[in-house]
């Protein structure tokens, strides 16, 4: 899936008021994903979910242009990585989960900063950046001309960057990108994850998260494992 929707939604106040009263009553955690085209965005959305009680963690999307610096996403510089995180913690008391970008030339650069600057967790991988062309209207398909890649194409990048990163730091890490069925996910975990997410997928099969969960269960039943953690890197033991 290639696709320019961005990361619009109503707001914090918004969420406050209308979505953070319904889900604080659900019997699991709720996460929630912040980002900005500014660094004092970042800090303002984090003081104001660290208020949140029933909100245990936010993922700090720094794959989002930084406008003071020419549109560049914050995650694919190094001091603007680091700065926003270090920001961020200063400000957020709870759980910290970076999510970063693949479009750098070493994504565990990326993963260690986060780690130095007191992330309790990285997530990976944002989507990749592509872009498509019209030959019938000879125009780029896409009104931004580029979008994000996500989807079964982008596993085995994403694959490949959890590997490396899960075995450069000892925070956890979370792994998505490109994840469709049980034996993806599982991929993921012998890789080092010690979670995923699913995202497209779930255009495809709103249900796709729970047979997923399922289909682990079998798996671990089927090998002689009790726990997901045991299979957690277990291509690099």
């Amino acid at each position: 899936m290639l696709n320019a929707v961005g990361l619009q939604n109503k707001g914090i106040d918004f969420f406050e008021k209308n979505i953070y009263p319904k889900v604080s009553g659900y019997d699991t955690n709720v996460l929630v994903n912040i980002n900005g085209s500014y660094l004092e965005d970042y800090i303002a959305l984090a003081e104001r979910v660290n208020k949140l009680d029933k909100i245990p963690a936010i993922e700090l999307n720094i794959s989002c242009p930084n406008v003071k610096m020419g549109g560049m996403a914050f995650g694919t510089n190094p001091d603007s990585a680091r700065e926003v995180i270090k920001e961020v913690r200063k400000v957020y008391s709870k759980i910290l989960i970076v999510k970063l970008s693949p479009n750098v030339t070493n994504i565990v650069d990326f993963a260690r900063i986060a780690e130095e600057e007191g992330a309790d967790s990285v997530s990976l991988i944002n989507t990749l950046l592509g872009m498509s062309v019209n030959i019938k209207t000879m125009k780029p398909s896409l009104s931004t001309i580029t979008g994000g890649l996500s989807g079964p194409a982008v596993k085995p990048v994403a694959l490949r960057m959890v590997w490396q990163v899960a075995r450069a730091v000892q925070i956890p890490v979370i792994g998505l990108g490109g994840i469709m069925n049980t034996n993806d996910a599982i991929e993921f975990f012998l890789a080092g994850a010690s979670a995923i997410e699913v995202g497209t997928a779930s255009f495809i099969d709103p249900q796709i998260s729970v047979k997923i969960i399922d289909g682990i269960s079998d798996y671990l039943a089927d090998k002689g494992f009790s726990d997901i953690r045991d299979i957690t890197g277990l291509i690099n033991r």
